[in-house]
């Protein structure tokens, strides 16, 4: 194999593996986002609770039974809720920002590459 045949092949793999990255990026994302939404959700209905009166009934559904909740219980829960998103969110971002170096280092290998490449085919 000639040093033309190693690049190429040197090349064919920086992008399979910039691919890999990019669909890493793309469920991580999409992962983040369900996050986010659920985050939302909690936070409205912990605003929900905030506004109950002490003496309302709260319900929790259990699979397809509605049981009665503690108000000071409930908020509790989602409390606890929104803390656990919170902490999976930047974990979440903290894995996205590693990804995207990841991605910007692959692909200046690439560009690294195909420049070698370039130089040795006009040579």
């Amino acid at each position: 194999m000639n040093a033309v045949e190693k690049l190429q092949k040197e090349f064919q793999e920086s992008a399979e593996k910039l691919q890999t990255i990019q669909k890493d990026y793309s469920k991580a994302l999409a992962d983040r986002q369900t996050l986010d939404s659920q985050l939302n959700e909690n936070r409205q209905v912990k605003e929900e609770l905030d506004r109950a009166p002490k003496d309302c009934k709260i319900y929790k559904l259990i699979g397809p039974a509605l049981v009665t909740q503690d108000l000071t219980e409930a908020k509790a829960n989602v409390e606890k809720r929104i803390d656990y998103i919170s902490g999976e969110l930047k974990r979440k971002d903290d894995y996205l920002k590693a990804l995207d170096k990841k991605q910007n280092e692959a692909s200046e290998k690439m560009v690294e590459v195909q420049q070698k490449l370039q130089k040795m085919r006009s040579a």
